[in-house]
This record gives structure tokens, sequence and C-alpha cells, in this order.
């Protein structure tokens, strides 16, 4: 058992209650995550348990902390800085930082850590797990951090329109409206990473591509980043079809949920299928994200966990 001490400074009250918060909710928060007790006399903290634990809980109270100088720290702040917290790495994740024109992206936890790794050194990636793991929101910061390094010269979205049953053809709109919606958390990252306005600009000039998978026959992309984002509502036929599309110098990250297939149950999911007879592929990166990944929420990580061992059950 290890008692670590130390003090923050400046000692500011205003500050030491955002990093408490009320009734002290964010200490017992981080006591719930991590096997530590902390113990604070204003600025003046003792925390004891195992020794990782106690130096991971140091580090994060002395990096919200740091927080607290511009902002008044929320629930949702603490949740995030546990989560990479939790995984009780030392300063590897420091390692790696995306940095985008409206954001900086780090890493949080071993997965997230390997995951963008893997994407900066395979051509062909898959990130496979629950949602709320970051691997959509981690492949387009990736995507963006690639283009602004000329590595490529487009980025390229593509997601199957298989969704509740619905087609193409019966929503309305031309090609673009009818797709758009299926693009829209691809949309969400990139506004927040690059801003409305660049990715409106991009979008014109084609720099950034919407592909419905559909469409995607015949084609040879040279010089891209492709996101293959819901890979799950793919037949084997199509992700045959989109693997075999990546040309020169192109990046491609395939990301998806097994548990979330939407596909008619005659079909195979093309992800299920390209995972068993991919995974000794060299030049093929698979990163498996679960439950303990999941960023959102601590509750929706509960939830994932609980589905998956409902489904292992039957």
């Amino acid at each position: 058992m290890d008692v670590r001490q130390f003090v923050l400074e400046p000692n500011d009250a205003r500050r030491l209650a955002s990093l408490c918060g009320r009734q002290d909710t964010h200490l017992r928060l981080i006591e719930s995550r991590l096997p530590v007790t902390i113990r604070n006399r204003g600025n003046q903290f003792e925390i004891e348990g195992e020794v990782d634990a106690t130096k991971a809980c140091a580090r994060l109270l002395d990096q919200l902390y740091r927080e607290t100088r511009d902002s008044e720290l929320t629930d949702d702040t603490v949740h995030l800085h546990l989560q990479e917290a939790s995984t009780y790495q030392e300063d590897a994740q420091a390692s790696i930082v995306i940095d985008t024109p409206k954001l900086k992206i780090k890493p949080r936890g071993k997965n997230q850590l390997g995951y963008i790794d893997a994407i900066r050194s395979h051509d062909v990636n898959f990130g496979i797990g629950p949602a709320g793991t970051g691997k959509t929101w981690l492949a387009v910061a990736c995507a963006v951090d690639a283009l602004r390094r000329d590595q490529v010269e487009r980025i390229i979205l593509v997601r199957p329109a298989v969704e509740a049953g619905e087609r193409l053809g019966f929503l309305p709109g031309d090609l673009a409206q009818k797709i758009d919606p299926y693009l829209r958390p691809l949309y969400d990252a990139l506004y927040e990473m690059l801003g409305f306005d660049k990715v409106t600009k991009l979008l014109e000039r084609q720099v950034i591509e919407i592909a419905p998978l559909a469409y995607m026959r015949g084609r040879t992309l040279n010089h891209s980043f492709i996101i293959l984002d819901e890979s799950q509502n793919t037949t084997r036929e199509q992700m045959k079809m989109f693997l075999t599309r990546l040309g020169f110098g192109s990046t491609a990250v395939i990301t998806g949920d097994p548990s979330q297939i939407d596909l008619p149950r005659k079909s195979d999911s093309g992800l299920t299928h390209a995972c068993h007879v991919l995974q000794s592929v060299r030049g093929i990166s698979m990163t498996r994200f679960n439950y303990k990944d999941v960023v959102r929420h601590p509750l929706v990580g509960r939830i994932v966990d609980a589905y998956d061992k409902a489904q292992d059950d039957h």
C-alpha cells in the first residue's frame, strides 16, 4: 500500500472547489473508478492505494487542476481524463498528439494509442468495437492530420446506406442529400476539427469526397485517406470490392461494431468475414476495442458490457 502526499499550487479556493466538485463529487467519482482513497485539506492532498494507482491519481488531479485555470470542471471533463488515467499508462500517451486546426486530440488508453500508431504505420486498418470507443473519431483525426501534412491529396468518406431497413431510393433529394444522414457522425467530427467553413470549401473542391459504398465499384483510389464507417453493414462482396479499391499512397481505415449489424438475416457481415480472412495478412492492422475503451458516459461502457454478456449467454 502506498500513501502519496502533495500540494497543488497556487492555493486558489475557486479552483480547488471546481476540482473537488460540489460536495466532493469529482473526488468521489475518481475513487469509484480508481482503487484509491483521496483526502484533502485545502490544497494539501493525500492519496492511498496501490503504487500504480496512486501515481495515476496524482497525475490526474494535477491535470484536472490545470484545467480549472481557464474553465470550470464538468463531469464530462473528469470522465474523459479518468478514462486515460484508469489505464495506468505513464507518459506513453503524451507522445502522440494529433494537432488539428480546432482541436488537439490525444489518445485515451492503450487501445486508442495502439490504433493511432497502427493507422500511421499500415495501409489498411480495422477499428472494431462498440460505440463510443473513438474508432471513427480518431480515424477522422488521422485523416485530417494526413491531409494537413500533404501525405494524401484527399479524404474520402464511405458508408453503406443500410440502417433500420431503409434504402436510398426511398429518401428524398439527390444522391448527396440521400447519403448525408448516414454520414452525419463523420461530418460532425470534421466540423469540430476543421470548422464548418473549411469543411464546406474542401467539399466544394472535392478534397473531401462523400462516396456511397455502392458507387465505389471500378475506382482506384490513389493518394487518399479513405474511411469506411459502419462496415458491419457491408456484405462480403462489398467489403472485398472496397478493399480492392486501394491505390498507391493511400490509407484505408475500416470501422465497425459487429454487435450492431442491420443487414437482412440471410446476409453475412463483410466486416466479420474480413476479420477472419485477413487476420494474418501482412500490412493489415486490426485494433479491437471493448467496453473499457468507451469514452462517453461511464454508464455506456457498462451497458455495452451487459449486452455482450447477454449475447454470450445465448
